[in-house]
């Protein structure tokens, strides 16, 4: 799949994006285009601001600079949020709340739903096969506290799933998810992609996602180092400095990686 989609219509635009946290810059001059359909994969060492990029793609993170588009609108005018879906880092799914995994995937119906009103069949089938497609739907009625880790993470992508988003954007969702969990993270997202979804995933690890990739976004130090065909997570920390000394194989490099495993994406300070 890795590289065969022709490029559509422009789903997220950002150009000269900054973002400053607590007054340190965190992101600089960067310049994005996400086209529909396309699997992106963000990775970087820590510090690099992939989390940052994807927070201010969805608006969390406001710019401090620059202009973003979503879906062709500028985000000042934009209102389509069920078209969005977000699935964060490290969130547990129970909350502390004790609810099904199928009321929790029905809460990323809500974006659909007028106020009030009670779930449609439109509704239950989507959230029916939100959970079919992460494989949990054997598990609807279990509390969301007796799964593990790794499927505790398949249920909240679910419920971004269950909103139907024409982009979902994914923060990490294999850290410190087994290897079983990894695979049905996979399959689930291969069906989204061969569905049509725009995909934009943040990961340290690619694992059993690798195939998935059609194209790759490296930050370093806030701006973008590399943009385009698929890296190895280890090309991309600089790992045997596969970057740095082949700038004839990548034409978009503009600067060589180096790690700094000490930093977080969200207090870097230059």
């Amino acid at each position: 799949m890795s590289g065969s989609r022709a490029a559509g219509e422009a789903v997220v635009e950002l150009r000269d994006g900054a973002v400053a946290i607590a007054g340190r810059p965190v992101l600089r001059h960067v310049d994005l285009t996400v086209h529909s359909g396309e699997f992106l994969t963000v990775l970087g060492p820590n510090g690099s601001g992939k989390s940052t990029l994807v927070r201010a793609l969805t608006g969390l993170r406001p710019l401090a600079r620059g202009t973003l588009s979503l879906f062709g609108t500028p985000f000042e005018s934009f209102r389509e949020w069920h078209r969005l879906g977000f699935v964060p880092q490290r969130a547990s799914a129970a909350g502390g709340v004790p609810a099904s995994v199928s009321e929790v995937v029905a809460s990323g119906r809500l974006t659909r739903r007028r106020l009030l009103r009670p779930a449609s069949r439109a509704d239950r089938a989507a959230v029916a096969s939100a959970l079919e497609i992460v494989g949990l739907a054997d598990r609807a009625r279990d509390s969301v506290a007796t799964l593990s880790g790794g499927q505790q993470q398949r249920v909240l992508i679910a419920r971004a799933l269950a909103g139907e988003p024409d982009l979902l954007l994914l923060d990490e969702p294999t850290a410190g998810v087994d290897l079983p969990n990894q695979e049905a993270l996979a399959d689930a997202l291969a069906t989204l992609s061969r569905s049509g979804s725009t995909i934009v995933l943040v990961t340290h690890e690619l694992g059993p996602l690798a195939p998935l990739v059609d194209r790759t976004v490296v930050l370093r130090d806030g701006r973008v180092a590399y943009d385009g065909p698929p890296l190895a997570v280890g090309d991309a920390h600089g790992h045997h400095h596969p970057i740095a000394g082949r700038h004839d194989h990548h034409p978009d490099i503009v600067a060589p990686l180096d790690r700094h495993p000490d930093r977080h994406d969200e207090g870097v300070a230059w």
